[in-house]
C-alpha cells in the first residue's frame, strides 16, 4: 500500500517508536513463535495470530474483523506466506482504522471557522486527564494559537492544583473557583473569560466520576448547556482520555462514558509504559470514535496528534 511510503516527520516518528516499543516487542515476539516452521499462513498460523492479538487488547471484536479480512486474503491468493504476515497485518488493520473517519492530521490544528474551539474533556481519574490538558494547551500555543483552561473538576481540590500547576507550566490562563463549586459555573466564567480575550482555544476539565452515570450524564449535561449560553454551539469536541496501560478497562470507560454523553474524540495515553497498544486499534474499531491523540512519553511533547498509518508502521515495522 502506497501510504506506507509516506516520508514522517523524524522526531516525532522516532518518538511514537520508542513508545510503542513494549508492545511490538511483545507481539512480534509471539508473532515469531507462532509461525516458527511454518511457510504459509494456515488454520494453525490464524488461531495462534487470533490469541496474539487478543492478548495484546486489540478486543474480540476487532480480532475476528481482522483474522476474517486475512482469511479472505488467503482464499483469494491461495498461497499466503508466513513471512507476507506482517506487511497484510499492516494494511489490514490499515485498512479496518480507515473505516473510521479520522487519523490522518499530523498537527494540533482546530477548525478556523470556531472560534473559540471549545473541548470538553472527560474521563475517570487518573487517566492522565489533566496532564493531557497541559500538554494539549502547550502544543496548541506552539502553533500560535490562544489557550483558555476552566477547572470544572470542582469536586477534587487536588484537580483544581494541578490544572493550575500546568497553566503556570504552558503560561496559560485558567479561571477557577473554589473546591466544591458547581461545574457548571466554571464552565460557564470560562467561555466568558476566552470570548472577552478573544481566545482561539477553551479547555474545559471536567469531573472523573463513575460511579453513578446518571449524575455523571446530568452534571455534563448541565455544563452543556450552560457553556451554550455563551457559545451557541459549545462545546465543538468532547475528548475522551483513556489510560492505553489498562488494556480492557479503557474498553468499559469507553463503553460508560459513551452512553453517559456523545463522546467525539479520544486521546489515549501511557502507550509507553504498556504492552497493550493494541488497545488503541480496538477502541477505534469498536466505538466508531476517532482517535485524536496518544500519549507516548511523559515529556511535554509526547502528546502526539494520532495518524493511522504512522501508528500502523511504527507498531509493524
Amino acid at each position: 500500500m502506497s501510504f506506507f511510503k509516506k516520508i514522517f516527520s523524524s522526531e516525532k516518528k522516532e518518538t511514537l517508536d520508542k513508545g510503542l516499543e513494549k508492545s511490538k516487542t511483545t507481539f512480534f515476539t509471539k508473532l515469531n513463535k507462532a509461525v516458527a516452521g511454518k511457510s504459509k499462513v494456515d488454520d494453525d498460523v490464524l488461531d495462534n495470530l487470533e490469541e496474539i492479538l487478543v492478548a495484546s487488547d486489540v478486543g474480540v471484536n476487532t480480532t475476528l474483523k481482522i483474522i476474517d479480512r486475512i482469511e479472505e486474503r488467503v482464499a483469494r491468493d491461495k498461497y499466503l506466506g508466513t513471512a507476507e504476515l506482517n506487511q497484510i497485518l499492516r494494511e489490514e488493520i490499515a485498512g479496518l482504522l480507515s473505516e473510521v473517519d479520522s487519523g490522518n492530521a499530523t498537527e494540533f490544528t482546530v477548525p478556523k471557522d470556531k472560534k473559540p474551539y471549545v473541548v470538553m474533556v472527560v474521563g475517570v481519574n487518573g487517566v492522565g486527564k489533566t496532564t493531557t490538558i497541559g500538554k494539549l494547551a502547550s502544543q496548541f500555543k506552539k502553533q500560535g494559537l490562544s489557550v483558555v483552561l476552566g477547572a470544572a473538576d470542582t469536586f477534587r481540590a487536588a484537580a483544581i492544583d494541578q490544572l493550575q500547576i500546568w497553566a503556570d507550566r504552558v503560561d496559560v490562563p485558567m479561571v477557577r473557583q473554589e473546591f466544591g463549586s458547581d461545574p457548571a459555573s466554571v464552565a460557564f466564567d470560562t467561555l466568558k473569560s476566552g470570548v472577552n480575550q478573544n481566545a482561539d482555544v477553551i479547555i474545559i476539565d471536567t469531573a472523573g466520576r463513575l460511579h453513578n452515570k446518571v449524575n455523571l450524564m446530568n452534571e455534563l449535561t448541565k455544563i452543556k448547556r450552560v457553556m451554550q449560553k455563551v457559545v451557541h454551539d459549545a462545546p465543538h469536541d468532547v475528548l475522551l482520555v483513556l489510560d492505553g496501560s489498562t488494556g480492557q478497562n479503557a474498553f468499559e470507560q469507553a463503553k460508560q462514558f459513551t452512553n453517559a454523553t456523545e463522546v467525539t474524540s479520544l486521546a489515549v495515553t501511557k502507550l509507553d509504559g504498556t504492552a497493550k497498544g493494541g488497545v488503541v486499534i480496538g477502541i477505534s474499531d469498536q466505538f466508531k470514535i476517532p482517535v485524536k491523540y496518544i500519549g507516548v512519553g511523559e515529556g511535554i511533547d509526547d502528546l502526539q496528534v494520532f495518524n493511522k498509518f504512522e501508528f500502523v508502521d511504527s507498531f509493524f515495522k
